[in-house]
């Protein structure tokens, strides 16, 4: 009996977990409806704000391209950051520790599928808004904002890798986190104003989210008069830099929890 090699394992893993969600969520109308919706509301209450403010028109396009961002986040916290405590809970945790595969595996095919189903969540959500409400982009900028944006997704999906081995060391607390982390995000990543409004201080801090620099220098790439908060091509190198530190430390983050299993032998134990 021949059995496949580790890379083969390693990427029919990847495929595997990424599989579902890109097919399965799209076999329930229900959850398309609530992935589109949530967003569009947030979003459209902000609009309807800056409409009532009377604020330039390009204010509208910050906040419908931050709703569109707003959905990304979802996807790491909820579906990347929690998904492993989610996974000990209903057993399907022990079967991948006793798979002949790696977490890191398990976590990229976790990425993948979650890039390509948030994407067309994102889109919709970015063409809805901007034909409602007249948003128009720089043509020029487009290529260079796309550039940005797959850095952000790679760098966020990063993050949210080293998220899913620290909310599953906290256990019965990764709810309360997800919770916590959720709005405090929305708002130091400047998904509804520019990031320059946080300051010099509070925006650098926040910059440890891929999401705020990305999508301000997307901003400032598709949206002419955009206020700079930092020059769009430093915000992209700073992005692009994060990259492989979130990839060091969700390996490091594996690897700790790895260690704490064969120590304790609570990795896998519903109540840990």
């Amino acid at each position: 009996m021949t059995y496949p090699s580790a890379r083969t394992i390693f990427f029919r893993t990847v495929l595997a977990r990424a599989y579902p969600r890109v097919v399965g969520l799209n076999r329930n109308r229900s959850w398309v409806f609530f992935d589109l919706g949530f967003p569009l509301v947030g979003t459209f209450a902000m609009v309807f704000v800056y409409q009532g403010l009377h604020a330039p028109h390009q204010y509208l396009g910050f906040v419908v391209m931050g709703g569109g961002m707003l959905a990304f986040w979802q996807n790491v916290l909820w579906m990347m950051g929690t998904q492993f405590s989610w996974d000990r809970g209903n057993g399907t945790l022990e079967l991948m520790a006793v798979s002949p595969t790696s977490f890191e595996a398990i976590l990229l095919g976790m990425a993948g599928g979650g890039m390509i189903l948030t994407s067309s969540r994102a889109l919709s959500i970015v063409a809805i808004g901007s034909l409602l409400f007249g948003v128009t982009y720089s043509p020029s900028g487009l290529l260079p904002a796309i550039g940005v944006f797959l850095l952000t997704l790679a760098a966020l999906y990063g993050l949210g890798m080293m998220l899913a081995s620290l909310f599953l060391f906290y256990s019965r607390e990764a709810w309360h986190l997800g919770d916590a982390l959720m709005e405090p995000v929305n708002f130091l990543s400047g998904l509804y104003f520019p990031v320059k409004a946080l300051g010099a201080y509070v925006g650098g801090a926040a910059s440890i989210v891929p999401v705020t620099l990305g999508l301000d220098a997307m901003r400032q790439f598709l949206l002419p008069g955009t206020p700079r908060f930092l020059d769009p091509g430093l915000e992209t190198l700073i992005v692009g830099l994060e990259i492989p530190v979130f990839a060091f430390l969700a390996v490091a983050s594996l690897r700790f929890m790895e260690g704490r299993a064969r120590r304790d032998g609570k990795l896998i134990s519903k109540w840990s």
